[in-house]
């Protein structure tokens, strides 16, 4: 079995996203490049390119002579990316549901395998894994669709974990996961459609409530 070694830009990357989406970064702050880069035991210049990375991510934005400074959740932020998974995902798992091959299908089962696993512990693994769920439902649609998914499930990845703090929303993600899953490998595409739909619209309304004040 061959062993993956993550680049220095790749570990700060998921050092720093870590800290940003559990919150010991907090929304507003600059990022204090030389002390990150102390405790990690690197220089400025993978710090750098990982904190160029987040900002894609939108996680972080770039300010002269400030530096990068953390983002700030925002229910017009919530709303827009949300809103635009409305519009775009149902129909691109449905399709992903009509075009999916046995491979797929085993592929998707096991993440959403990883994904139950991972509910309820501690730290962002099962952020991580919402997108990759969703993804393998997507994918099958084609490439450039999974392209513009994932960028639109990078972007809400904070808010998805927002969303899911309050006690009962990951048992209630996880009977939506299930159910999804279930139509979309039975390759019921009306249903995975109105399913997906039902899934993100309940979670642009919870978010709303959440960060209106």
């Amino acid at each position: 079995m061959s062993i993956i070694v993550r680049s220095l830009p790749d570990q700060a990357y998921e050092i720093v996203r870590e800290h940003i989406l559990l919150g010991t970064m907090a929304p507003g702050t600059a990022v204090q490049q030389g002390a990150i880069a102390g405790q990690l035991g690197i220089s400025k210049i993978p710090l750098r390119e990982a904190l160029s990375r987040l900002e894609q991510d939108g996680l972080v934005t770039s300010f002269p002579n400030r530096g990068y400074v953390v983002n700030t959740l925002t229910a017009e932020e919530a709303t827009e990316v949300f809103a635009l998974r409305l519009k775009l995902e149902p129909g691109a798992t449905a399709d992903g549901a009509r075009r999916a091959t046995a491979a797929d299908r085993d592929h998707a089962r096991d993440e959403l395998l990883a994904l139950e696993r991972e509910q309820g512990t501690a730290g962002t693994g099962h952020v991580t894994l919402n997108r990759a769920f969703h993804m393998a439902l997507i994918r099958p649609a084609g490439g450039i669709t999974g392209q513009l998914m994932e960028r639109l499930h990078v972007l809400s990845e904070r808010y998805v974990r927002v969303h899911l703090e309050p006690q009962g929303r990951a048992g209630r993600a996880r009977e939506e996961h299930r159910a999804l899953f279930e139509a979309w490998a039975s390759g019921d595409a009306p249903a995975v459609e109105a399913l997906t739909g039902q899934h993100i619209r309940g979670t642009l309304e919870d978010l709303q409530r959440e960060l209106a004040g």
